[in-house]
């Protein structure tokens, strides 16, 4: 709600925060100061005189801009009060007024905050012109020239200087002057100026591109074409739209920028062609709208210009959506010419083009046909449509094979929306794309399914056979067999002809049946089992034909009833079609007969109205009695697991029957239902001791006892049954509810008040016998049976919103088996539990009255107390006073509960008595109670910290966890006061890992490195409730609290690859394993990968060289393994730094003396020893290997004893200088003294070769 004139100057007056608000303050002052001097009347009109006035002194022409503060305040001030000036003022001192704001406007220094006050003055000033005014021709002091300045302010490189020039240009617009004249007299200077700024940007980007040689995608992004646009969607949204005269140049210019690749203007291009169509969808601008599209149609690029060609299509297409809007017929009319002109486009070479032009196809096939056209044509109308469809059926020749693909969305399109008209304008469409379909070749059959299955819709099945028999009986020779028609009219039948169903379809299904009864038992060929197959999918499309036939009446007869009772009975694999289908017949005609629309929409009710409909459903009902005791009869005979579609379709009979026969059968349904229970009573005696324990399928296919069929059914009719008969339904649901020998009837019973309360009559009934109810449940609560208790408990919650304000004891008297539900094992129980606990609080809270004298165990003489929140915590607070500790952890889960779901309604006392009370609970020593505790509060830390050193039942686990978020929400040294000294330690453990934590996500963001997104998460909980209990907020972000698995010491990934330094590490002796409950076990857990223990005895060693630093190898040493060493001080290459270990492996690859391949892959091995000597040594490979191989036989050989003091060859280490030996050699191969000799490469620094 925008303020009048005085509360913004008061507000302005009223302590000013800002420094141009006091500045503004200040003048404000000023200028009342001196309308009270002169003893002024403070009008709009005194400021506005008083404000132009000040204006002068800080900004002029000559001047330029004094003061940039006080004239800023001046013209926001100006900017407030010109709105509210009288209008003959700002007309008759327009030139005046002008001329004093036009400094702000024009001068160069002029900040943005002055600009846009100065624009909020220019606004108010034009939009208070008359007529009279804008015919003056463009100048300096006349509102033209004005609005000229307005347009370059539109475009200035400033966002918020050209919003507001933008927003004030389109009030302008908005707000014309009285005249016959749809458009404002500016707005053709305004569309041409903004023509020009669109044309001067787009060749100014073009020029760019091509001496840049940029792509376009970079240019598109120009920002004064961007700007430019924005100016001409400001003024094509304006009242009446774009003018006339200019629409031809607006298209031109706006196609050609379209054509770009680039996305933001071509989407920029459409949302004006948008707000133009938008903008003459009224009948006032409606007169522009056929120059518009003559205009549009004018410039058809060429047929082959997959650039500009489908935004032009999609505009065209646009702009005739908006034509049928307003001229519906005559659109229509112009529709044959339409499609001639773009269905030439799909011939086209470019897929783009033919994408574009079959879209188009589609949209003026649903936007410019009328409903009228469908439900009553006219001769002109039929004329339009067969010249339609004779386009439709050239689409198909083949000219346009290529785009058939498309075609056939058209086609598909064109049925959907000609419905019954496209028998027979469509029947060739229809033989054409049956006989592609049935070539095997073809390679389209998705496509052309697709066709003929909006086909079947619209046209019917008994027109689409007449042209594409399905041939399965007696195939005609050249006729294919269609049988792929079958699960096409499955999915596609809809409001069709039941008639045809039965004169076709029916004997169909009975000769190729016959076909198999024929067979007799023998072994099934595949010929019969094709024609089961065909049976199969018959009936199948059986529910299709009954989805609102038009033909109920004629077609459903005693006849058919029969004959789908019989199949019902003798044929249980088409009972779930059959009951399918007879569902659909009342479910679709009551959708229509319960309409409540008071117009009704023939075309989407498939021409069946209102009355037809309830008609329909009178039919039925006649039926309904014989149809229900087929449905009886069949349901007793099939087993528990296939009785949902019979449930359902005795559901949609029961809701049609007649009341009489209602009751009727009810009393039937209900007097076997007495029997059986009394026969069963007396089988279970006589048979007591006797069961036998059946296995899982033999309990599977078992037949339930009758009782149970028939209390199903008692519970199915309930809702449907009339106010007389729920006295029998309550004796009938008591007496049951008291047996305790049969849990699975008992179950069924108490299904039996939740049912009543889904209508509206069942639920006056319970409110009826509320009291009669509430001495049930509560005398057999000592008598439901284990499986009955979900389903008791939410009986129980159907009469807590029907208890009296006046006697609220119901809810204390069943208020302990509720908080003992809580603890069921049955997940659904604790669920019904838990929400009938929420309510009852509901109920509570809304005041009343509990009369405990009514409460079972308590004293006649018991006071009553007024119903409320606290009462009832009060009351479910009694069981912390039990004796078994199940009782008492109950309660506590129950006050958590409560807590959670009322925590904003209770009173602080309530809550700070409550975690009191929890805290002596910590100190008990029973599991059970704690864990429910843990669960309720997580703010008592000395009793909570005792359990921290408790292992089993991951007590640990969470007991840290609810110290880390206390400290992440309270702080360390908060907790840490609170805990006792002797458990600091855990403290400062988490403490130590907080800032572990810290320090490693720092350094990973120094190094650069990044983390893999994190998944999105996935609760494990089952509720929000469940999560807040036994979750751990927070706990999956950055400084989250350490896991369970991370406490206990698992390392699991969840799913995540392992961070880098966060792996762990077992190191095992191989003689023992390690035992983890040792105290010890901690000694042997390694943050770092332990080493490969080495075989017993052995031990490492220096290797010996002789003084050429050549290796040699012991022949008679009985260790298996020598470790090398590199020198005399037994170091690896490099300075023993990863750097130095990572320069040695280069200079070993890259120095002159690493080996190379030369001809034929041979390696060469350089001798050079400095200078130009070079002395380099071919070796093969091959040769090596075999060289190997033959000493290591050679080796094997000899023996291996201890002190023949042998010795091998050995190459000096990588990156080591080349040293002489005492005898003169030049290095090489020595031979050993005596013993094998061992030869080879070798291939990895800092290996021994191994003798085996």
């Amino acid at each position: 709600m925008s303020l009048s004139l005085p509360e913004r100057l008061d507000k302005i007056r009223s302590s000013p925060k800002l420094q141009s608000a006091k500045q503004t303050a200040v003048v404000l002052n000023a200028i009342e100061e001196t309308l009270r001097a002169q003893k002024s009347e403070q009008t709009p009109t005194a400021y506005f005189a008083a404000l132009l006035s000040l204006l002068g002194q800080y900004i002029s022409t000559e001047k330029g801009i004094a003061n940039t503060e006080a004239a800023y305040a001046v013209v926001y001030l100006l900017d407030l009060v010109t709105s509210h000036v009288p209008t003959p003022l700002l007309k008759s001192k327009f030139p005046q007024i002008l001329a004093a704001l036009a400094p702000a406007l024009t001068h160069p220094d002029a900040e943005a905050p002055l600009l846009r006050a100065s624009i909020g003055c220019l606004e108010s000033l034009l939009v208070a012109q008359d007529g009279q005014a804008w015919s003056l021709p463009q100048s300096a002091s006349s509102p033209r020239g004005a609005m000229g300045g307005l347009l370059v302010l539109s475009t200035d490189p400033r966002p918020k200087v050209r919003k507001r020039a933008q927003e004030a240009l389109e009030n302008v617009l908005r707000h014309p002057p009285p005249s016959p004249s749809l458009d404002h007299p500016a707005a053709d200077m305004c569309a041409e100026s903004a023509l020009r700024s669109l044309q001067a940007a787009a060749e100014e980007a073009t020029s760019k591109k091509r001496k840049h040689k940029l792509k376009e995608q970079q240019d598109g992004h120009d920002p004064n074409v961007m700007h430019a646009l924005q100016l001409v969607k400001v003024i094509a949204s304006a009242a009446n739209g774009w003018p006339s005269k200019k629409i031809d140049a607006l298209c031109a210019l706006l196609l050609n920028i379209s054509r770009g690749s680039n996305e933001y203007l071509t989407m920029a291009a459409f949302e004006v062609f948008e707000i133009i169509f938008a903008g003459l969808a009224d009948q006032v601008s409606s007169a522009k709208l056929p120059r518009l599209l003559d205009a549009i149609k004018e410039l058809q690029p060429s047929q082959n210009d997959s650039q500009l060609l489908p935004p032009w299509i999609a505009v065209l297409s646009r702009g005739y959506d908006v034509s049928a809007q307003i001229e519906p017929q005559e659109t229509f009319e112009k529709l044959p010419e339409l499609f001639e002109m773009i269905a030439v486009f799909l011939a086209s070479s470019s897929h783009n083009i033919r994408v574009s032009a079959s879209e188009s196809l589609i949209s003026l096939l649903n936007t410019c046909i009328p409903s009228s056209v469908l439900l009553e044509p006219s001769i002109m109308d039929d004329k339009v449509l067969e010249r339609l469809a004779s386009i439709l059926r050239d689409l198909l020749s083949v000219k346009f094979q290529t785009a058939w693909m498309e075609v056939f969305n058209v086609m598909t399109a064109a049925f959907d929306v000609l419905r019954w008209s496209s028998h027979p304008l469509l029947d060739g469409v229809v033989q054409i794309v049956g006989d592609l379909r049935s070539n095997e070749s073809f390679a389209g059959k998705k496509e052309a399914d697709a066709v003929i299955s909006a086909a079947l819709r619209a046209m019917g099945p008994d027109n689409v056979l007449t042209i594409l028999p399905l041939n399965l009986v007696k195939p005609r020779a050249g006729q294919p067999g269609r049988a792929w028609l079958l699960p096409l009219m499955r999915d596609a039948i809809s409001n069709t002809n039941l008639a045809q169903f039965r004169s076709e379809m029916v004997p169909l299904s009975e000769t190729m049946f016959q076909r198999v009864l024929n067979h007799g038992d023998k072994e099934k060929t595949m010929d019969i089992k094709v024609f089961e197959t065909v049976v199969a999918q018959i009936w199948a499309c059986f529910p299709g034909y009954c989805e609102l036939p038009r033909d109920l009446r004629d077609s459903f007869d005693q006849e058919f009833a029969e004959l789908l009772s019989n199949l019902l009975y003798q044929q249980p694999q088409l009972r779930k079609d059959v009951c399918k289908a007879l569902q659909n017949l009342v479910e679709t005609n009551k959708a229509i007969a319960t309409l409540e629309e008071p117009k009704e929409d023939l075309l989407r009710q498939g021409r069946v109205t209102k009355d037809e409909a309830k008609q329909n459903l009178a039919h039925l009902a006649g039926f309904a009695g014989n149809v229900l005791a087929v449905l009886f009869n069949v349901y007793s005979q099939t087993l528990p697991h296939n009785r949902g579609n019979l449930l359902q379709c005795i559901n949609a009979y029961l809701s049609i029957t007649p009341e009489a026969e209602l009751t009727e059968t009810f009393q039937r349904v209900a007097t076997m239902l007495d029997g059986a229970i009394a026969e069963s009573e007396n089988v279970s005696e006589a048979g007591e001791g006797k069961k036998k324990q059946l296995s899982s399928e033999e309990a599977k296919n078992k037949m339930p006892p009758v009782s149970h069929t028939l209390m199903d059914l008692v519970i199915t009719m309930s809702i449907y049954l009339p106010r007389e008969s729920f006295a029998g339904l309550f004796n009938m649901a008591n007496k049951i509810i008291q047996k305790q020998d049969d849990a699975q009837l008992q179950k069924k019973a108490y299904k039996l008040i939740p049912r009543l309360a889904e209508s509206e009559i069942g639920r006056q009934a319970l409110e009826e016998r509320s009291v009669d109810l509430q001495q049930l449940l509560i005398a057999a609560a000592d008598k439901v049976s284990a499986p009955a208790k979900r389903d008791r408990m939410a009986s129980l919650a159907q009469v807590v919103p029907f208890l009296p304000r006046a006697d609220l004891s119901y809810i204390p008297s069943v208020l302990p088996e509720v908080v003992i539900g809580v603890k069921e094992v049955n997940e659904k129980a604790r669920t019904a539990a838990f929400d009938l606990l929420v309510r009852m609080a509901q109920r509570m809270s809304e005041g009343g009255t509990v009369v405990n004298a009514e409460v079972p165990h308590m004293p006649p003489d018991a006071p009553s107390v007024p119903a409320s929140l606290e009462e009832y915590l009060l009351m479910v607070s009694a069981g912390l006073a039990g004796s078994a500790s199940h009782m008492i952890s109950a309660t506590i889960t129950a006050l958590t509960r409560l807590l959670y779901e009322f925590r904003s309604q209770l009173k602080q006392e309530t809550v700070e008595e409550m975690v009191q009370t929890m805290d002596q609970f910590l100190e008990q020593k029973n599991r059970e109670v704690v864990r429910s505790v843990l669960g309720f509060v997580k703010t008592l830390v000395p009793n909570l910290v005792a359990w921290s050193h408790e292992h089993k039942a991951q007590f640990k686990a969470k007991i840290k966890h609810i110290f880390e978020r206390m400290i992440r929400r309270f702080g360390v040294e908060v907790i840490e006061q609170h805990t006792p000294e002797a458990d600091r330690k855990l403290i400062a453990n988490i403490r130590k890992m907080r800032d572990r934590r810290k320090r490693k996500k720092e350094a990973g963001a120094d190094d650069g490195e990044e983390d893999e997104a994190p998944e999105a998460r996935k609760s494990k909980f089952e509720s929000e409730y469940d999560e807040a209990v036994y979750g751990s907020d927070d706990g999956e972000g950055e400084d989250s609290d350490i896991s369970d698995d991370d406490v206990l010491g698992r390392a699991a990934e969840k799913g995540k690859k392992a961070k880098q330094g966060g792996r762990q590490y077992i190191v095992e002796d191989d003689d023992e394993p390690l035992d983890l409950l040792d105290r010890k076990a901690l000694a042997h857990v390694s943050s770092t990968k332990p080493a490969k223990n080495r075989a017993a005895g052995e031990t490492k060693r220096k290797a010996n060289v002789d003084l050429d630093g050549k290796l040699v190898f012991n022949e008679d040493d009985d260790d298996d393994d020598v470790v090398m060493r590199f020198d005399e001080n037994g170091q690896e290459p490099g300075d023993g730094t990863l750097e130095g270990g990572i320069n040695a492996y280069v200079s070993a690859l890259k120095s002159r003396d690493a080996p190379r391949r030369g001809e034929k892959g041979k390696l060469k091995f350089s001798n050079k020893r400095g200078g130009d000597e070079e002395d380099e040594m071919d070796v093969d490979e091959r040769e090596v290997a075999s060289a190997v191989k033959q000493a290591r036989g050679g080796a094997n050989a000899r023996g291996r004893g201890r002190g023949r003091g042998g010795q091998a060859p050995a190459r000096r280490g990588l990156g080591m200088e080349k040293e002489r030996g005492p005898q003169g050699g030049r290095g090489g191969i020595r031979k050993p003294q005596r013993g094998g000799a061992r030869h080879g490469v070798q291939s990895k620094r800092g290996r021994g070769m191994n003798r085996r």
